[in-house]
């Protein structure tokens, strides 16, 4: 992967954190001003994916942005919320690690 779309995929994933982290605070104080920024940050990382699809493709920038998302996410339940995972959950978030770092360093090239 080169810089570029690392930097984008960084940036995308700090969106849709934020956008997540922001819908999770909608739910619990039902402030309609939360549940716009939310909304607005949501549509933001969907724009940028569209960069990041055009940079590296469909199928790896989908599946990147999907797996750390997995990862990141739950850092922030668990730091934030308070939420905890069960054991088969926590492989299963493993697993999705295992699968980026497949995907993000391939043996052949692209395409």
């Amino acid at each position: 992967m080169n810089s570029v779309f690392l930097l984008w995929l960084t940036g995308a994933m700090v969106t849709f954190l934020s956008a997540a982290t922001a819908s999770r605070a909608y739910v619990t104080n039902s402030n309609i001003l939360v549940l716009l920024l939310s909304l607005g940050l949501y549509c933001i990382g969907n724009l940028m994916m569209v960069r990041l699809m055009r940079e590296a493709g469909l199928g790896l920038a989908i599946s990147a942005s999907a797996i750390a998302q997995l990862l990141l996410i739950n850092v922030i339940s668990f730091a934030i919320f308070g939420e905890r995972l069960s054991t088969t959950q926590l492989a299963g978030v493993g697993l999705g690690v295992v699968a980026m770092v497949l995907m993000l360093f391939p043996l052949e090239a692209k395409s």
